[in-house]
């Protein structure tokens, strides 16, 4: 059982984060309030770090085309190929990432 603040936060985090298929995702890409993480990070921790507001590891990410919002482009791309992403809320952001899904089976 979690103990720390960051450690209950994560596990909400997780039990929050579910696959959901970027056509459900349009409105809220169309508001601007979808960011994309990249692959190679981990989504929960991206989360974590944006709730607590660590200024200096989102900068960082930022900077590096880590953690960005989504493209037009990255939207179509999504939306011609009718994917499904990894999702977790972060208000008034929604954090998703596009894995494969052999990874997580």
């Amino acid at each position: 059982m979690p103990h720390n603040p960051d450690e209950i936060l994560r596990a909400k985090l997780n039990q929050e984060t579910s696959r959901i298929a970027w056509t459900e995702l349009l409105r809220f890409f169309a508001a601007g309030s979808v960011i994309a993480v990249d692959d190679g990070l981990d989504l929960i921790e991206v989360a974590v770090q944006i709730s607590n507001d660590n200024k200096a590891q989102v900068e960082q990410w930022l900077l590096a085309h880590q953690v960005e919002k989504v493209s037009d482009a990255q939207a179509k791309a999504w939306l011609d190929a009718d994917a499904t992403l990894w999702a977790v809320v972060v208000n008034p952001w929604i954090l998703v990432q596009h894995k494969d899904r052999e990874a997580y089976h």
